[in-house]
């Protein structure tokens, strides 16, 4: 049995992952087999491994993601996707994050962008780094209510300190001056310092029209096509009617239907 004021302690010091390491060890028959070392090893694993848990599950809190279950593992790739499982790869070493270097997705309705955009910020919140996602609409709202009760310059501090900063939805609706202008102090500070996904139906051909055709166009696209991945999503199918069809398929089908349209 572990002492009551062994667990009292443990408990105060919120060390909660080897308290709980520390209670199953000592439960097992072969407990008094166990050697000292290997103990203490035990209780300081399951104390980080409790750590690090809390921190990522802190992380998608704060992200605020809209498709909590997007992942990277659940992409789908393929020539028709236009998505390359090589490309992913690479982007799964977090080189993208570490030299700041923004992704644009562009696509057609349903074709995932938002998906692919959010998976890619699940990744990073499992890597530690701080993400923030936002549709545009609801940008464009919260910097004009931070104006009202004054706290416009700490919201764009806040969103310059965020690591990586998800745009979804660029182009669903028209940009006023202001907008266009509060979009090229966003995309400034974050310029070298943290890495920016935007998502568009929209292609980026069309971004300079789309944001007034101004010098403050030519700003924003400069920043943000000086270190970046471009990707073009295709669809044949509404990538949320595919999800329903495989609600339908069984789970076996399914793994054999990512087989046979996955690309290398």
């Amino acid at each position: 049995m572990i002492l009551s004021q062994t667990v009292d302690r443990l408990n105060q010091m919120k060390l909660h992952g080897m308290l709980q390491s520390l209670e199953s060890i000592v439960s097992r028959p072969e407990a008094s087999e166990l050697a000292l070392s290997d103990v203490v090893g035990m209780i300081v694993d399951a104390e980080w491994s409790h750590r690090e848990n809390k921190r990522t599950n802190r992380l998608i809190r704060g992200a605020q993601f809209k498709e909590k279950e997007a992942c990277i593992e659940s992409l789908m790739y393929g020539s028709t996707r236009g998505l390359k499982k090589a490309f992913v790869l690479e982007l799964l070493q977090n080189q993208w994050i570490n030299h700041a270097q923004n992704i644009l997705i562009t696509g057609p309705a349903g074709s995932g962008k938002s998906y692919f955009a959010q998976a890619l910020g699940q990744h990073a919140t499992r890597h530690g780094f701080t993400v923030s996602y936002l549709r545009m609409p609801k940008l464009s709202f919260a910097l004009i209510q931070s104006r009202a009760d004054g706290s416009y310059l700490s919201y764009l501090k806040k969103l310059a300190k965020t690591k990586v900063l998800i745009l979804d939805d660029l182009g669903l609706a028209p940009l006023s001056d202001q907008e266009r202008q509060d979009m090229m102090e966003i995309i400034e500070d974050r310029h070298k310092i943290g890495p920016t996904i935007i998502t568009s139906q929209l292609p980026v051909s069309g971004w300079h029209a789309y944001l007034g055709g101004s010098l403050v166009a030519e700003g924003i696209l400069d920043r943000l096509m000086h270190n970046v991945h471009r990707v073009e999503l295709k669809t044949e199918d509404s990538m949320r009617n595919q999800k329903k069809l495989n609600k339908q398929i069984p789970d076996s089908t399914q793994d054999l239907t990512r087989r046979a349209s996955s690309d290398n």
